[in-house]
């Protein structure tokens, strides 16, 4: 400028010890000619208050070597930066640039194709993995069916016979179809009903009863899939008594915050070998009794006895199944799927897994389901298999862990009349080999209310009978009620537990009441007591009693069964998985679009001492404007797909916590499971994202911390779907990694909130320590031109802590591991039992 005073900034002493400062350009400046500043014209003041650079204002001013170049120490030289290298703004010397790179001649940042060739490796055995596994099933398939058909064409179509289609219609002449004459196929008066020939477990219901023991002996002379099936039993009970009795005296249960039982003074047995049906009107407290009968539920009066032992019955939850009324499978795999896994985890921990696929097998066949056993269980709004199919795979997952009684929630409900009877023959088969069958049954049809073998009554959460069900209608009659003819026994029962029994009594008490205090008083009776009680030998209690113990898998197995398992359904789930990648990648492309401009330059300070006033505007913000930018499109990215992991299986969790599943091996199943998933979705985040915004952070430290927020948004989700419904997960989860991704410490600054006395909010958000980790990576390397302590001190990060911040990431993503977990565990405690 002209007239102005140039000023001296470094004099000679300074000169003589330092020289020109590492990272500037000082061509004419020696021991004579120092260093000095020049008040710049204008448009230089403009260029370096908007962040720019220009030329130096002085014959004597250094200059910070360009991007593109760099200045050997001494500052007399500025080279052009060879190809194969990059040199960024006051490069001492040029960095070379890795394998896969495109360095031309001045390059100034390094633009790495390698991790992106990798990348599109990955994407196109992923793609080309995943058309071939289609095509290898759409073609078994086929062939599958191709074998059926032919197979049903020749057993159909007589060899020495042609057809040959002819157009039009002709008149068939008698005599040329002499075989097909009245005279040879006399009409009937009616259709005769097709026999179904019973198979599976539905068999037992043909057999005699000598053949039967035979079964249970093991001594007929061709081994079915029955005979194999009862023998698997023998070996997993160890006992030739396959049931459990259960006693129950003056049973109660009172909700804690109620003033009225739901059950009270119910009184009578349930023994071992039989099917029974539980029935009442809608509050009867069906549901409550089976609860509290099979410890689910923990009765608040009277005494419950298991084969003669008084106790908690929680404790064989092991050796006791449970079916509820909705059909809780996993859809995302097959019948066989599902069924062995219930069948790894509750056997037996000395069976070996050969044990273990022959005594699914067996099952399944028995079960009549091998013909679908590779489909699709499906869910009921996408269904794959039918209602009748599905309820039977819900059974077959109890039936898999052998168990001593069966006790199913309204297991007809939903299904046709056919699927209906069909489960309940399979329920009476399983009674007759000694098991104890208890079922809550809703407005039964005759058919289904003749096969059962005793009725549990109850009304106002009261007895109104217990007994066999033969004996059920004699009963009321006893009572003054008459059973119309032609009428299902079971429709007038419950019409009459029901408070319906004027219709069927003119004369005298006709009230639930009456029939309750009726029972009572038979109950009352001396002969009447302890006739169903229990005589059980010392030595199978004993043998109980191990059999419990020697139940389920180690937790370890069972961590790699529910790990395998969670990587099939992520498998099954292919367009989720792969719409993950897709968004990750793509939000990767936005932000270092974004960042593109930059040229990997995020972030301008003062320049070191003497040189502070060459220095153009300060810009401390750009790196923690990077990393929010990071930590809001990964929290996007992985925020939906983590709630879907964990939430949308509450009640498979349930369902398997209350058979006796470990619930800490179920858990970390799935996180393991979700390693892959994360790993594959940041490499293709981070890949696009250093590809264009080039940041001073190389490509593994920036894979790293971006990983381990990944981690932290998962468990954070993991969290949410432990808390909230379904359907409000995934935009609450949204919602939660927008705000941990805002507090990163940018604005406000860690340093402001620190006079707040609040800064352990932001220091309990994973945004911080991803902001942190950035800041240390891309302003570390720049000490040698800025005073980076003054960007410290202003934004109140610390420096050189990168390995203390991505351990910090990893313990905070650990820690909302452990709460989620904490939550699957003691949130809704009822539903586990």
């Amino acid at each position: 400028m002209p007239g102005a005073v140039p000023i001296v900034i470094q004099n000679s002493t300074t000169w003589a010890e330092k020289g020109c400062l590492p990272g500037f350009y000082c061509a004419n400046n020696t021991a004579n000619s120092l260093p000095q500043y020049c008040p710049p014209l204008p448009p230089c003041e403009v260029a370096r208050l908007s962040g720019g650079n220009c030329p130096p204002q002085g014959w004597y001013e250094p200059v910070l070597c360009d991007a593109g170049y760099y200045c050997p120490l001494g500052g007399k030289e500025k080279i052009e930066c060879p190809p194969g290298y990059f040199c960024i703004h006051g490069s001492t010397r040029p960095t070379k640039c890795g394998i896969g790179s495109w360095c031309p001649a001045k390059a100034v940042r390094d633009t790495n194709f390698l991790p992106v060739a990798f990348l599109l490796l990955l994407d196109i055995l992923l793609v080309a993995g995943t058309i071939w596994h289609k095509m290898r099933s759409r073609y078994n398939k086929k062939g599958q069916q191709g074998n059926k058909t032919g197979g049903k064409m020749l057993r159909t179509i007589p060899a020495t016979r042609k057809y040959v289609r002819e157009p039009g219609y002709r008149q068939l002449d008698d005599e040329q179809y002499a075989g097909f004459t009245d005279n040879d196929f006399p009409m009937e008066p009616t259709i005769t009903a097709f026999n179904r020939r019973p198979t599976g477990f539905e068999r037992l219901g043909a057999l005699e009863a000598e053949f039967i023991e035979d079964l249970r002996n093991g001594d007929a002379e061709t081994k079915t899939d029955l005979h194999l099936f009862v023998q698997s039993l023998s070996k997993c009970l160890g006992a030739t008594k396959f049931g459990l009795s259960f006693e129950f005296q003056d049973l109660g249960f009172k909700p804690p915050k109620s003033t009225k039982p739901i059950l009270s003074d119910v009184s009578g047995a349930i023994n071992a070998g039989s099917l029974w049906g539980v029935m009442g009107a809608s509050g009867a407290g069906k549901s409550t009794f089976v609860n509290v009968l099979m410890g689910k539920t923990a009765h608040t009066g009277g005494v419950t006895r298991v084969n003669g032992v008084a106790g908690k019955i929680s404790k064989y939850r092991k050796i006791i199944g449970y079916v509820p009324q909705d059909d809780i499978v996993l859809p995302e795999l097959t019948v066989r799927e599902n069924i062995l896994h219930s069948a790894r985890i509750r056997l037996p921990s000395n069976w070996t897994d050969s044990e273990i696929q022959n005594h699914v097998d067996i099952l399944i066949s028995c079960l009549k389901l091998a013909h679908v056993q590779d489909s699709l269980v499906g869910s009921p709004g996408a269904p794959v298999i039918s209602g009748g199919q599905r309820k039977r795979v819900s059974i077959g997952m109890e039936l898999a862990a052998a168990p001593m009684a069966l006790f199913l929630d309204e297991p007809t409900s939903g299904l046709d009349a056919t699927a209906a009877a069909s489960i309940m023959a399979t329920l009476k088969a399983l009674s007759r080999l000694g098991m104890t069958i208890v079922t809550i049954i809703h407005q039964p049809r005759q058919e289904i209310f003749d096969s059962l073998d005793s009725l549990v009554l109850l009304g106002a959460g009261r007895m109104i009978y217990c007994a066999p069900q033969a004996d059920m209608q004699p009963h009321f009659e006893s009572l003054g009620f008459q059973f119309p003819d032609h009428t299902n026994p079971a429709d007038v029962m419950g019409d009459i537990i029901a408070g319906e029994g004027r219709n069927y009594k003119a004369n005298g008490d006709a009230t639930v009441q009456g029939l309750i205090d009726h029972w009572t008083t038979r109950q009352k009776d001396p002969g009447s007591l302890n006739k169903h009680a229990s005589t059980i030998s010392v030595a199978e209690t004993k043998s109980l009693s191990t059999t419990v113990r020697q139940r389920g898998a180690p937790w370890y197995k069972q961590i790699w069964f529910c790990y395998q398992r969670s990587l099939l359904q992520q498998y099954r789930m292919k367009s989720s998985f792969f719409f993950e990648l897709g968004v990750g990648a793509l939000a990767g492309f936005l932000i270092g679009l974004a960042e593109l401009n930059q040229k990997g330059q995020n972030f301008r300070g003062i320049f070191n001492d003497p040189y502070e006033m060459l220095s153009s505007s300060i810009d401390y913000a750009a790196v923690p404007q990077m990393s929010l930018l990071v930590g809001l499109s990964i929290g996007l990215t992985a925020s939906a797909p983590g709630v879907r992991i964990f939430g949308e299986e509450k009640l498979v969790y349930w369902r398997e916590a209350a058979a006796g599943h470990n619930r800490f091996a179920y858990y970390m199943g799935k996180v393991l499971s979700t390693i892959p998933r994360m790993v594959l979705a940041n490499f293709h985040f981070t890949t696009m994202f250093i590809l264009l915004a080039t940041p001073v952070i190389g490509w593994f430290p920036a894979f790293a911390a971006n990983l381990l927020y990944f981690y932290c948004i998962y468990g954070l989700a993991s969290c949410i779907s432990m808390i909230t419904r379904r359907e409000d997960g995934p935009l609450l989860a949204v919602m939660m990694s927008l705000i941990v991704g805002v507090l990163n410490g940018m604005s406000p600054t860690l340093r402001k909130v620190r006079s707040w006395h609040i800064v352990w909010i932001w220091r309990a958000s994973p945004g911080t320590w991803l902001a942190e980790a950035y800041f240390t990576q891309n302003i570390s390397p720049l000490a040698s031109i800025y005073r980076i302590e003054f960007a410290r001190e202003a934004l109140g990060y610390l420096l050189n802590k990168f390995s203390y911040d991505l351990l910090m990431l990893l313990m905070i993503g650990t820690a909302l591991r452990i709460f989620a977990f904490l939550g699957l565990r003691f949130m809704w405690r009822a539903k586990q039992r």
